[in-house]
């Protein structure tokens, strides 16, 4: 009596079965998947943050489709250089994701996304009836675009290109030579692309041919999407947004507006806090950056001479280890829960194309991140 589009299996997996029964033991658990930024020891500017929320203005509803000025302005200059008419707040990248999806795709038709990438695109992609198609990164020492994979998924029901810019869990970033020829073919083929941002603000040293936003001048219609979950640490607020680029963004920008309107997510206290938010967000970011350069520091010097090896990333939260092909990645997360209490996360969660590769991430505290880190060693050596 469902619709399809929730066919989706709920069956616990063997990794997440054998936490439950770790957990439910009273082990504890070295936790190296840990992506919640408020939960990871940092000091936040608590008195400032409540401040910010806690204006009279919250208590009274002035409904706005794209979002308050005030918010959209903050947003802006966020962005440097963006007009407030080309920004939209949503209650999330998710729900931005969504919104964009609504807006470009009839059902039955394509988006394409980049493989190894976040697992959430197909789900989201159901919900809207829209078929998700994957284009493949290729490593050679640096993560790139196979833009002739690219070329060859493009189909007649193809509407846009999802870019994750850095991406998650790799954490490469589109080079501009990149950028050209996807804005091209994107342009060329009449296709918009979705530029998912989010961890622009944590990139470990300096590159000049990075792109850091895709925002501003393009020749195909772009969506740049953000939000203050990772730029800012605060998952909680729930608040996002769309900043369009290139041809016909004020059109785009009118139908997001209808479908917006339809919804009216945003919380108003959020909205009026955002400039706030962003304001007091400096210290957050510092953290998360000190923290995920020194961990990633970390596992570059432990893992020399190991039986792992670290993969190229130049930015986010994640880091990845190519391990031996002795093990599957499920037998090798499942060997290092079960036996040194470390989870980990194996490379097929993100569609990595072959074995064998674990993804951790980089936000776990030092002591937990260290100790995690060389019981893992121990038994890949093993």
């Amino acid at each position: 009596m469902f619709s399809s589009r929730l066919n989706w299996s709920q069956h616990p997996n063997r990794l997440s079965i054998l936490l439950a029964e770790k957990r439910h033991a009273g082990a504890r658990i070295l936790d190296l998947t840990e992506s919640n930024p408020t939960r990871v020891g940092l000091a936040y500017p608590h008195a400032e943050i409540l401040d910010a929320l806690a204006g009279a203005g919250g208590l009274r509803y002035h409904p706005s489709p794209r979002g308050l000025e005030s918010a959209r302005e903050a947003v802006a200059g966020y962005y440097r250089g963006v007009k407030i008419d080309d920004v939209l707040l949503t209650a999330s990248t998710s729900e931005a994701y969504a919104y964009l999806f609504k807006l470009l795709t009839n059902p039955g038709e394509e988006i394409l996304a980049p493989r190894p990438s976040y697992p959430l695109f197909e789900f989201l992609a159901g919900l809207e009836s829209v078929s998700m198609r994957q284009y493949p990164l290729r490593y050679d020492g640096v993560w790139h675009v196979d833009f002739d994979a690219l070329e060859q998924a493009i189909t007649p029901r193809t509407r846009g290109i999802v870019v994750v810019n850095p991406n998650n869990p790799t954490g490469s970033f589109l080079k501009r030579a990149e950028l050209d020829i996807l804005d091209a073919l994107a342009a060329s083929r009449g296709l918009a692309i979705l530029s998912d941002e989010v961890f622009r603000d944590y990139a470990f040293g300096e590159e000049g041919d990075r792109v850091s936003t895709l925002a501003g001048h393009r020749q195909a219609l772009t969506f740049s999407m953000s939000g203050l979950s990772k730029i800012a640490g605060l998952p909680q607020m729930k608040l996002g947004w769309i900043v369009a680029s290139g041809p016909d963004r004020n059109q785009a920008m009118d139908a997001l507006e209808l479908i917006a309107d339809t919804y009216l997510s945003v919380a108003t206290p959020v909205q009026l806090a955002l400039p706030r938010l962003l304001g007091v967000s400096g210290s957050i970011l510092r953290q998360i950056r000190e923290r995920t350069a020194a961990n990633l520091g970390r596992l570059r010097v432990t893992t020399q001479g190991s039986a792992a090896t670290l993969l190229r990333t130049e930015g986010g939260w994640y880091a990845v280890l190519q391990v031996p092909r002795t093990r599957t990645e499920e037998e090798w997360t499942l060997k290092l829960l079960s036996e040194s209490d470390v989870l980990v996360q194996p490379g097929f969660f993100f569609d990595f194309e072959s074995e064998a590769y674990l993804v951790l991430s980089l936000l776990p505290e030092p002591a937990t991140f260290a100790e995690g880190v060389s019981r893992l060693l121990q038994v890949t050596a093993a």
